[in-house]
């Protein structure tokens, strides 16, 4: 390995650790400009307002609210320019087993600011907005990937036929979980703008069809650990996957019995990033030998 190889090597994995972090930073900046009503702070796009690219004194919106959308926007770019720093260390670094990854995440943060001024551009219509919090989901999967792999490629293994389907469950369990998530959202009080449309189903039915499904997945967690002959990596990541979701539990618990406030449900937001990234890495942990 040449020196530049070397030095590109020892770049990925800052360089993939702050990816992970920006995308998952970036669900969370988007709940708060949901939380705060900010969401149509720049009303077009991708303008931030009719002539100009930034934010202007004389915008009719509360400026708060313009520099909290403006701010994630800014944060969108940011990540492209995380993202080609992770491109580049890839290359650098002759890691053809990351390339489709980090080209992944390349084109995956354009789709973002596509998608996100489709949310705009259809004042904040919940589905578009489902869907931005669903690519992230996505796009964070991609990054725990290449953090996974930062200092050297995976080992692909083979599990057990009954261990591949539990664990097939599992991941897909979690997604839907975050799925129903979004219903809930799109359902409830806080959409980003008092006059953006909701889906219009009950709260208090997709909130416990959202609770059953989080019941299940627990209760399909303690039966992978219980019932399969699982690695001790494996294990580990159930164990972390199992403090992280209870604690998640909770707090949707309590927001739901305390009328929905904004902190909680922020709160839950950063939780439900967590529980995704413990999930991902359950699944990777029963496909290679290093997830």
């Amino acid at each position: 390995m040449s020196k530049a190889e070397d030095l590109s090597s020892r770049f990925l994995a800052p360089a993939t650790g702050l990816l992970l972090f920006l995308q998952s930073a970036l669900v969370v900046t988007g709940g708060a400009v949901r939380l705060t009503g900010s969401g149509l702070g720049c009303p077009t796009w991708p303008e931030c307002t009719e002539g100009s690219y930034t934010p202007v004194a004389h915008q009719a919106e509360p400026q708060l609210n313009v520099w909290i959308e403006f701010g994630n926007r800014l944060l969108t770019f940011v990540l492209v320019i995380a993202s080609v720093a992770v491109v580049i260390a890839v290359l650098r670094s002759q890691r053809k087993d990351l390339r489709g990854l980090a080209v992944g995440q390349f084109l995956g943060i354009f789709g973002q600011g596509i998608l996100g001024g489709i949310t705009v551009l259809t004042d904040l219509n919940p589905i578009p907005v489902a869907g931005h919090l669903l690519l992230s989901i996505i796009l964070i999967a991609g990054a725990t990937s290449l953090y996974s792999r930062r200092y050297s490629p995976a080992v692909f293994v083979k599990p057990a036929p009954l261990t591949h389907k539990i664990s097939m469950a599992h991941i897909a369990i979690s997604f839907l979980v975050i799925v129903l998530g979004t219903i809930v959202t799109g359902s409830g009080p806080h959409a980003g703008d008092a006059q953006a449309k909701r889906f219009g189903f009950d709260i208090r039915t997709v909130a416990w069809i959202h609770a059953d499904a989080v019941i299940f997945l627990l209760g399909l967690t303690l039966a992978f650990y219980v019932a399969l002959g699982t690695s001790v990596q494996t294990k580990r990541a159930i164990k972390i996957f199992t403090v992280i979701a209870l604690a998640q539990g909770a707090i949707g618990y309590i927001q739901y019995f305390t009328g929905i406030p904004e902190i909680l449900v922020a709160a839950h937001l950063l939780g439900a990033t967590l529980v995704w990234i413990a999930a991902w890495r359950i699944r990777l942990s029963v496909i290679t030998q290093n997830g």
